[in-house]
């Protein structure tokens, strides 16, 4: 008896979508086919621009009202989705296919609690009022919500990036849908909240037969979930199969050139500049002829720019639509190897940044939220300093007081160059004002929309520098020079520039005046691996070429191990763990840092074994008594966590860490032996 094969849960026909644009059809997705199978999770990578959220809005429908598919076809569960009229439509969305974005908060109410919120799910598949809440209150349960009462009633603002993604997470699941749809669900949140995301994901759709279509541009959480890969350029297919396959031996220029961005395992400036793919994307509808990559592929030659190459299909179950595959794995590379970036730093010279005891509580009487408590830390001239930790470990308050955006507890010391500092910025003379300075994660909040680029780094040169005249010019043309901008550049608005040319703008902004310091706020979490790269490469240089210090804030441990040369790990305000990077990584570590390295995913070996955390961190207003780690340690060892808080102790020469185990109970790689005899705090 023959049994007939159901349909593929997603499935794409040579389709293509057009926006219209200045009265003009620009094509942005070409030809596009790959099937999502029930059960299975397919990845979708690529740099920003390249069609992939498009993708998810061609497949459920959603296109602006200047896009359309203009050719092929679209389907899911085998009903193609451009033939159905309204009401099909809404069923379908209503029952088949749900979709995870980005930014949660932007898919809640603000102005409802997160009960009504989940319950109304319910509600549209026909569950009266009293048993849908009761069905959002176990729905909640499934996300992992430790207390989904209490959340119920709670409003959006209320709850954390992680707990509010659980949220969106929960009415997506609550239809039990045959697709889901995540279109860069993690991205901005902590490594431990983004592996417990792909945890729950990754179990409930095992647990319901969900297929998934994963859209990211981190390649480790794609290595780590998906089945399958497409690699998307300009709105083209250019290789797709196994992931596995695809990461381990790519056959496509352009899947080699993103993953050889990436900052490896183990991997530092001192080892030399990442690669980077030369060019950029080509505009929106651009006529090409021949392979769209050609204009930035070094194995390009005259077959490749005269002639579109079709798919072809690998002995591997992978296509590549590529003339030359076999070659794609030796692609020469673009970074200089001989190129060392590392700073030779001198410890025995004054520190250019000293903060001595320093503590911030925010708050008095009865409700003081303790937002960092009693942090020491020094940075030499031409150092990295990273600071890790979860969200709402003290990294940006500490940050705005070196700033002086945020003045001290009383009793607290900053120092630069050995002078003291102000707490607050107004208060600082107005060479320390310039020595400091700040680049943010979205370049788009520190620069004017309106302005020229020439307009806004000039009128910088003019308030930090002091420049004017003839001078202020030769010194613009040198800075856009140094951040690897042209002169096409300055008469233009950052509107009109790419994420990865508004953030060189910002490094400009930030060395207009010459700083000693730079604080770097996650200054590529938004940002593709190929345009991240050449971002790191750009501050590995300058800190090369000026010998400026950076304090780099981030959550992507991989980029924080490539460029710092020491680590601070804080958690709820306190300093946990302090030393070279090397150490740090390579351990002994703190429990605390333990967990933090088991949750980044790695394209090298999927996700590695995580060590989960116990509960949310606890409310600063309330820290635990004893260790503040103890409540969610998963190495406490007794009622000594609970009672006594641990001293910050050196396990080496420059490596510190906060816990009362003995240094041959803590992960990583074995201590060394002269370190053995040290003793529980």
């Amino acid at each position: 008896m023959n049994v007939a094969t159901p349909p593929d849960a997603l499935a794409a026909e040579g389709l293509d979508v057009c926006y219209r644009v200045r009265g003009r059809d620009r094509v942005v997705l070409r030809g596009l086919d790959f099937r999502i199978r029930r059960g299975e999770s397919f990845g979708l990578v690529g740099e920003s621009g390249c069609g992939k959220s498009t993708v998810a809005l061609a497949a459920t429908r959603y296109l602006p009202r200047n896009g359309r598919v203009s050719g092929g076809r679209v389907l899911i569960d085998g009903r193609d989705v451009l033939e159905l009229d309204n009401a099909e439509l809404r069923r379908l969305r209503a029952h088949s296919v749900a979709m995870v974005y980005q930014e949660p908060a932007k898919a809640l109410n603000p102005s409802m609690p997160i009960g009504r919120q989940v319950a109304e799910v319910f509600e549209v598949l026909g569950s009266p009022r009293r048993e849908a809440l009761e069905k959002a209150r176990a729905m909640l349960g499934r996300v992992r919500i430790a207390d989904p009462a209490s959340v119920m009633v709670r409003y959006p603002h209320q709850l954390s990036g992680g707990m509010q993604q659980r949220v969106v997470i929960a009415m997506a699941l609550a239809i039990r849908p045959s697709l889901l749809i995540l279109d860069e669900p993690t991205t901005g949140l902590d490594a431990t909240v983004e592996a417990e995301i792909l945890d729950l994901i990754e179990q409930l759709r095992r647990e319901y037969s969900t297929a998934v279509l994963f859209i990211s541009h981190n390649l480790g959480v794609i290595a780590g979930m998906c089945d399958r890969v497409g690699v998307l350029y300009a709105g083209r297919m250019v290789e797709e199969g196994p992931t596995r396959a695809i990461f381990e031996d790519p056959r496509h220029p352009y899947t080699v050139g993103l993953l050889r961005c990436l900052p490896r395992r183990g991997r530092s400036k001192a080892q030399g500049r990442l690669d980077t793919i030369p060019g950029q994307l080509p505009p929106i509808g651009a006529q090409i002829t021949g392979c769209i990559f050609a204009p930035r592929c070094v194995l390009a030659d005259d077959l490749c720019r005269a002639v579109d190459p079709p798919p072809v299909r690998l002995s591997d179950g992978r296509v590549s639509a590529c003339h030359h595959h076999e070659r794609a794995p030796d692609l020469p590379t673009t970074a200089p190897p001989a190129r060392r970036l590392a700073v030779l730093v001198d410890q025995a010279a004054v520190p250019v940044l000293s903060l001595d005891h320093v503590s911030k509580s925010f708050g008095g009487g009865a409700v003081t939220v303790r937002a960092v408590t009693d942090v020491s830390l020094e940075l030499w001239a031409g150092e990295t300093l990273g600071l890790v930790g979860e969200s709402g470990s003290g990294k940006t308050t500490l940050a705005r007081m070196i700033l002086g955006l945020t003045g001290p507890d009383a009793g607290s010391e900053l120092r630069i160059n050995g002078r003291a500092l102000a707490s607050h910025a107004f208060q600082r003379h107005a060479a320390h004002r310039k020595s400091l300075q700040i680049i943010f994660q979205n370049p788009d909040t520190a620069l004017n929309r309106a302005r020229l680029i020439r307009r806004l780094i000039s009128r910088a040169l003019g308030k930090l520098a002091g420049l004017a005249g003839a001078e202020r010019l030769e010194r613009l043309h040198a800075l856009i020079a140094l951040v690897r901008l042209g002169e096409r550049h300055l008469d233009v608005r950052p509107r009109q520039l790419s994420g990865g040319l508004k953030q060189r703008v910002a490094i400009a902004l930030a060395f207009a005046g010459d700083p000693r310091v730079v604080v770097c706020d996650e200054p590529t979490s938004a940002l593709d691996v190929s345009v991240q790269a050449a971002i790191l490469n750009l501050l590995a240089d300058l800190q090369a070429e000026r010998q400026v210090s950076y304090v780099f804030i981030s959550h992507d441990l991989g980029v924080v191990r490539y460029l710092s040369d020491r680590i601070a790990v804080l958690y709820l305000g306190r300093l946990m763990e302090f030393g070279p990077a090397e150490a740090v990584f390579s351990g002994p570590h703190h429990p605390y840092t333990e967990a933090l390295l088991s949750a980044v995913p790695s394209v090298e070996g999927g996700r590695p074994e995580r060590i989960a955390l116990r509960g949310e961190i606890p409310s600063p207003v309330r820290p635990p008594s004893g260790c503040v780690f103890h409540t969610r340690c998963p190495r406490k060892i007794g009622a000594i966590c609970e009672r006594d808080v641990p001293q910050l102790r050196e396990i080496a020469p420059g490596h510190s860490l906060r816990c009362h185990l003995h240094l041959d109970e803590l992960g990583g790689a074995q201590a060394p032996a002269a370190a053995d005899q040290a003793s529980v705090s």
